[in-house]
């Protein structure tokens, strides 16, 4: 019985840090559609912070490939005074590094909803 009322006391608060991360998040990064996504990225920092494998693969004209595993090595790469655009192939990743970016003082980020797999547009490969 106890162990049951630890599980369940566990899962509920994995469930509220959930939803507190999630509307914290929310303040501070945009999640833009496809066509939002093109209409700024041109006159944004857009970066891919998936692997480089995933880059070479196939990725956005035009953005430049900063892994998640890297960023915080990387920060000097981004400018704080232009706006961030960032995606990776589902959107985890990306929210991951928005967070680090607004930890570092980093204003204007966005992410790329669902992901380069949802993405349609221009495709690079090498």
């Amino acid at each position: 019985m106890d162990f049951l009322i630890a599980l369940i006391i566990l899962i509920a608060a994995y469930i509220i840090y959930g939803v507190l991360r999630y509307f914290y998040q929310k303040r501070y990064l945009t999640a833009l559609t496809e066509d939002e996504f093109k209409q700024g990225y041109r006159k944004a920092q857009l970066i891919d912070v998936r692997e480089p494998n995933e880059y070479e693969a196939g990725h956005i004209l035009g953005a430049r490939n900063i892994p998640l595993s890297q960023l915080k090595i990387r920060l000097a790469e981004i400018r704080k005074d232009k706006p961030v655009y960032l995606y990776c192939q589902s959107g985890t990743r990306s929210s991951r590094a928005a967070a680090i970016l607004h930890r570092k003082g980093y204003q204007d980020l966005n992410h790329l909803q669902g992901g380069f797999k949802k993405w349609t547009g221009k495709v690079k490969t090498k």
